[in-house]
């Protein structure tokens, strides 16, 4: 239970979802919105705060861009100037390989916010008035209505009102929903997610509100209820039509920056990418490259091969829908390969990982969005002989405490050689 009286507190440092850490002799208090160096007034719930008051603010705060920061929790940061920010999420990635035990020399922050982001979770909640269609408040159920969002690409501009349609068609459904939106070269994709199955009167309704809004495909946890454009999504020289839900980066900016970044460190001609998803790395690399991709996702990988037909200048691609948790590559599969790219979901990959590191693979490039799974992964590979050069953290999530990396692992020639002998 929350004290009854705010607390004075000196702000010494920021933490990992930046909030602002004030050290107490019964431990840290972490404050939302308080920036290092700031003399605030907090109510303290265990080890969590509440800002009630500036008392001394930082020279380095700055003024949010959004009339809802603070109550949406879409974002977290705006009240940080350029340098704190991006010295505060590059540290993110610093301290999680030194709680790795990972020596290496992790570069400057790169921005890929580009235009901003083509893609959002919208969320919709239904009282007896109408439905609330908006983001989570940070730590809550509730969802915050708005009106705007500063942070979504110029093509996201009718998201918004699209997803109220949907939720208005499905408001006798009542179900708490999840909107994910896309803005593809066809216009918007929208996928419905909690909204079970549904009879064909609301099916008629979410077909009418599609057409409305002029929507490029409207689905139903992945099934398409209409499809009146194939919704396609640029990848270097290939048009993919993702199945719907499919992964994909959050900015355009973004997937072409880690493309680029780890296309640079590739070496060699027959190129093995894991966890391929719809292909951001795998259709690029077949511009000049044999690649072989995996991916658990059929419908993803299917999109992949097709896209990969449809354009003739890439060289032909091999596919293969394999569970990479319950069964890796291993070492001797992976030996056909002059470099391997790998960009696992958040959990990392730790097995898959364990076989790259027992492969003597030469160059291996690794793609994270979450820096602890890297950091631990990281580690595999360094415990089994790979030297890791650079590394890369890159800012697709503005204002987020999201960051994504790129990094290069090199094994000397003759450490291959032994390995494949042993």
């Amino acid at each position: 239970m929350a004290d009854e009286a705010p607390i004075e507190l000196e702000i010494d440092t920021l933490g990992h979802l930046g909030e602002g850490v004030a050290r107490r002799a019964n431990g840290a208090l972490y404050v939302p919105y308080a920036l290092p160096g700031e003399r605030v007034r907090a109510r303290a719930s265990g080890e969590r705060g509440t800002l009630v008051d500036l008392l001394q603010p930082s020279a380095r705060r700055a003024a949010p861009i959004c009339r809802y920061f603070g109550e949406c929790g879409g974002c977290a940061a705006q009240h940080m100037d350029a340098a704190l920010y991006a010295q505060w999420k590059r540290d993110i990635v610093v301290r999680a390989l030194a709680q790795a035990r990972v020596e290496a020399e992790v570069a400057p922050l790169v921005d890929a916010h580009g235009e901003g982001r083509r893609r959002a979770t919208f969320h919709a909640r239904f009282t007896p008035r109408g439905a609330t269609v908006g983001y989570m408040q940070a730590r809550t159920h509730r969802v915050v209505a708005i009106d705007a969002c500063p942070i979504l690409a110029p093509a996201m501009e009718e998201a918004l009102g699209a997803a109220r349609a949907i939720a208005a068609a499905l408001r006798p459904r009542a179900k708490p929903l999840d909107l994910l939106i896309t803005a593809t070269l066809a216009g918007l994709d929208v996928e419905i997610r909690g909204a079970g199955p549904l009879d064909f009167s609301l099916q008629e309704d979410l077909v009418a509100a599609a057409k409305r809004r002029d929507l490029a495909r409207l689905a139903n946890h992945r099934d398409v209820l209409i499809e009146r454009r194939p919704p396609q999504i640029a990848m270097g020289a290939a048009r993919v039509t993702p199945p719907p839900g499919a992964f994909l980066q959050a900015t355009e900016e973004g997937e072409r920056v880690l493309a680029v970044l780890a296309l640079a460190a590739m070496k060699g001609g027959r190129v093995v990418d894991l966890f391929s998803g719809c292909g951001a790395f795998a259709l690029r690399l077949a511009e000049s490259r044999q690649v072989h991709a995996v991916e658990i996702d059929g419908a993803a990988l299917a999109a992949l091969a097709r896209a990969a037909r449809e354009t003739a200048s890439l060289r032909p691609m091999t596919t293969e829908t394999r569970d990479l948790f319950q069964r890796p590559l291993t070492r001797r599969e992976l030996q056909r390969f002059d470099a391997i790219l790998f960009d696992p979901p958040r959990a990392g990959a730790a097995a898959q990982t364990a076989e790259i590191a027992a492969s003597g693979v030469e160059t291996v490039v690794a793609v994270s969005c979450n820096p602890a799974t890297f950091a631990r992964d990281a580690k595999i590979l360094v415990d089994g002989g790979y030297r890791l050069g650079s590394v890369a953290p890159i800012d697709q999530f503005r204002f987020s405490p999201h960051v994504e990396i790129v990094a290069v692992f090199a094994r000397p020639a003759r450490r291959r050689a032994r390995g494949i002998l042993g």
